[in-house]
This record gives C-alpha cells, sequence and structure tokens, in this order.
C-alpha cells in the first residue's frame, strides 16, 4: 500500500524543521579554539530589524503593527549577532534572559552564520530609560577584518578615531522615537570580556 504524498510530504517537513541547528544551544565557545562566538542575525548594510526565534529555530522579521520594522536612517553598519549561552535581561521571547548582543566590524555575513570572534569594547546604551549593552567585535580570523589590527579599543580609537563617533551616532538614530537612545559610554575589552563572563553565569 502506497503512503499518500500529503503524509510523505509532511513526514519530510517535520525532518527538515528537526534538523534545523538551534543557535541558542550553541556553546559559547567555540570547541575547537575556545574562543567567543556569536550568531549573526541581523546582516551589514541592511534596514530590516529580525530576531532569532528559538521556538521555531528561524530568523523571522521584527513587526510592529503588521509591518516590518526597519531602521529609518543609514543601514546596520556591522553585523548584529547575539552570543549563544548568555542570558542578561528577560524578555518575553527569552524568558531566562535576552542573549548578549555583539556588533560585528565586518563585510556582511548572512544570517545565521557563526563566527569566532574577540570583544574589542562594550557600548552601553539608554533607550528611554532601559539600559542596553552591546559588545563592539571583530572577528578573530584576521582574513575576515576590515580594520587590520584593530583588536583593542586603544587601537582602535588611535587608528580609526572616527569608528566611535559614527556608531554613536548611528545607534541614537535606531530609537523606536526621535532621541530615545543615549549613549551611556564605552568601556575597554577587558570591560566587554567580564560582561560576557557575567552574562554566562
Amino acid at each position: 500500500m502506497r503512503v499518500p504524498v500529503l503524509f510523505f510530504f509532511l513526514g519530510a517537513l517535520s525532518l527538515l524543521c528537526s534538523c534545523r541547528t538551534d543557535y541558542a544551544d550553541l556553546p559559547t565557545f567555540s570547541t575547537e579554539h575556545h574562543l567567543l562566538q556569536a550568531v549573526v542575525e541581523i546582516p551589514a548594510g541592511t534596514n530590516h530589524i529580525q530576531q532569532y526565534d528559538p521556538a521555531t529555530r528561524t530568523f523571522r522579521r521584527v513587526q510592529r503593527a503588521g509591518t516590518d520594522r526597519v531602521v529609518e536612517f543609514l543601514p546596520y553598519p556591522g553585523n548584529l549577532a547575539f552570543v549563544p549561552g548568555t542570558h542578561t535581561i528577560p524578555t518575553k521571547r527569552y524568558p531566562q534572559g535576552q542573549p548578549l548582543a555583539a556588533l560585528i566590524l565586518a563585510e556582511s555575513q548572512p544570517a545565521g552564520t557563526v563566527l569566532e570572534i574577540l570583544p574589542i569594547a562594550l557600548l552601553r546604551l539608554d533607550e528611554a530609560g532601559t539600559p542596553r549593552q552591546l559588545l563592539l567585535a571583530v572577528p578573530a580570523r584576521p582574513s575576515l577584518r576590515i580594520l587590520p589590527g584593530a583588536t583593542t579599543w586603544a587601537a582602535v580609537q588611535r587608528d580609526y578615531p572616527h569608528v566611535r563617533p559614527m556608531l554613536e551616532q548611528w545607534f541614537r538614530q535606531t530609537g523606536t522615537t526621535a532621541g530615545s537612545v543615549r549613549v551611556a559610554g564605552w568601556k575597554d575589552e577587558q570591560v566587554a570580556q567580564q560582561q560576557v563572563q557575567e552574562a554566562t553565569h
């Protein structure tokens, strides 16, 4: 007796979904090199805001009132990612805490790309009274870096002095309302590493 095509299709679809990578369950540090790793959610160069949904293991556009949310300014200046296995502020999507965010300064990477990274700074933001912390990072692999030699916050400020004000200006424009995002300050790579350690406990 032949299996109906519909049942075959549903079975194949179920198998495909179960094989999707659970990015939220990846280790915080890579197995081979023991380096911090991050999962790209929003590629550099896009204005569309999307997030990884651990329930469906997919990357979904963020919507407001049924419309895709977009940054009404210049596109993302880096790849916005999250560090798996870390937990910060609890949200409805992440009851145990939202993963630590990272902005990776590199060429555009597709959503779902897993990169080994080196945190070079910690950016502290305040959005309408809600604190946010974000790692500024570069790829651990030198061939993927667009800022050669920028592996410390001091090096970035010395060799690429315009990076800091450009990023500050960009983040100030990304709030839900004009002026809702305030830059609360920057810390160096040592504080960034401490933040990672705190977020993994």
